[in-house]
């Protein structure tokens, strides 16, 4: 794949480009921009949760799935990669996976509408 814009610039450039871009509703940029800045940088969480969202919202669940447990791998009480994992796995059909971290997320956040 050629560079564009899109690859170049510092860190900080590119977060803020992948912001408006998912801002934007354009989440399959948001998401290449995202994946670069997480090959520099795997520990960057914030990118992670974002491309996480990005994935969830582009319907590309299995990926969302990916990002967000390894969120959970490194953060176990990260509430809000917590909810959206059951938010994923629900809407794969997989309700009986989902309900735990549902309920943990609820539970985290004190919010009983979550589960």
């Amino acid at each position: 794949m050629e560079d564009t814009y899109f690859e170049f610039g510092t860190p900080a450039d590119r977060w803020g480009r992948a912001g408006m871009f998912f801002e934007a509703k354009e989440y399959t940029t948001a998401a290449r921009i995202l994946r670069g800045l997480l090959a520099e940088d795997p520990g960057h969480t914030a990118a992670r949760l974002l491309l996480a969202r990005a994935y969830y919202h582009s319907a590309q669940l299995r990926r969302a799935e990916t990002e967000l447990r390894a969120i959970l791998d490194r953060d176990p009480v990260e509430a809000y990669a917590t909810l959206l994992l059951g938010r994923t796995l629900e809407r794969q059909s997989r309700d009986a996976e989902a309900a735990p971290y549902l309920r943990l997320a609820a539970a985290m956040t004190g919010d009983e509408r979550v589960g």
